[in-house]
């Protein structure tokens, strides 16, 4: 089983340090770790900028196609997310049947506001343990987890993957 984990901080740069903890931590192992991206939402600006950490991302990362849909659902326009879905094999704006459904989309959305950030980590169950320790070290968090079953997660490279 995976899981999408989402790790707020409560400025618009922590997520920027979470990744050099992740990076500095291995990782977690690299086994557990799939792929990785952050958002940071500066104070007075009207969306956040998103950017992938490639550089912690494994050959099981899903890219940009995957965190284009997801980011525009969460962020942008769920109107942008159905279009790039429908680009990439009828998604149809929804990742709700991949084991990301509304409710986790919502909590995301609520949490992660202007003055904040946000690392997004795909990997192993293990990963939320593993690497959540690194992270609590030196700030507060706030955690949202989604686990995706074997079969959701093949979907999912099957669809942003080939």
């Amino acid at each position: 089983m995976s899981t999408l984990t989402v790790w707020k901080f409560d400025s618009s740069h922590g997520a920027e340090r979470g990744s050099h903890i992740l990076r500095a931590h291995g990782g977690g192992r690299p086994e557990n770790v799939h792929d990785v991206a952050r958002v940071s939402w500066v104070l007075g600006t009207g969306k956040p900028t998103t950017r992938l950490v490639p550089e912690l991302a494994s050959d099981e990362a899903l890219g940009e196609a995957f965190w284009g849909v997801l980011f525009g659902l969460l962020f942008y326009s769920p109107l942008l997310g159905a279009a790039v879905g429908s680009a990439t094999g009828g998604l149809s704006g929804s990742l709700a049947e991949f084991g990301i459904d509304d409710t986790f989309v919502n909590r995301v959305r609520d949490t992660v506001t202007p003055g904040t950030s946000a690392l997004f980590v795909l990997g192993t169950d293990e990963v939320v343990d593993e690497v959540g320790d690194a992270l609590r070290v030196d700030q507060p968090l706030i955690v949202l987890v989604t686990r995706l079953s074997q079969v959701q997660e093949g979907s999912l490279r099957q669809v942003f993957v080939g």
